[in-house]
């Protein structure tokens, strides 16, 4: 899409590559955290009283989620290897969004967009899902049939009462 020569400076482009600067008291605590795998280690504070970890990730492991907040109290969300969470762009590509892909508004509203969002896989395979189901509908014969004990649940909460509640 375009000239040889946009092509080539789109992909020199990289938005969001940055982090939400920590407070100093949340960042002296991520310099602690260590920059090497420790089993099962979190790292509470405020005297020991939150469950809650300053953890980092690790290469070789899958993200449990992306946050909409970038606080590091709030999930394990450290850089493998730096002492900041992970950036917008980290976030976003997590997520499955192509590095061209521009957000905009304030930083913590960046990361808000990016963690309640469909991840971009998932999005297209639902995209297609869909698709593919619309073409079935409009044959004759039906895209998929349910088991009948599914069709039976549904029939028997749709004959239940709002009294037999």
């Amino acid at each position: 899409m375009g000239s040889s020569l946009r092509s080539e400076t789109l992909n020199e482009l990289l938005y969001d590559h940055r982090s939400l600067e920590l407070n100093k008291d949340d960042y002296d605590r991520v310099c602690q955290i260590p920059k090497r795998k420790v089993p099962d280690y979190a790292m509470t504070f405020v005297g020991g009283t939150s469950s809650k970890p300053f953890a980092r990730l690790w290469w070789d492991e899958t993200v449990p989620t992306v946050v909409t907040r970038a606080e590091p109290h709030n999930q394990a969300i450290l850089h493998p290897e730096q002492d900041r969470v992970l950036t917008i762009r980290e976030n976003a590509r997590l997520q499955g969004f192509p590095d061209y892909y521009k957000l905009t508004g304030p930083i913590k509203e960046r990361y808000m967009q990016v963690g309640n969002a469909v991840a971009v896989p998932v999005a297209r395979a639902l995209g297609y899902a869909l698709s593919v189901a619309y073409r079935g509908a409009l044959g004759d014969t039906p895209l998929m049939k349910l088991p009948a004990v599914f069709s039976n649940k549904l029939e028997l909460r749709s004959s239940t009462s709002s009294e037999d509640l």
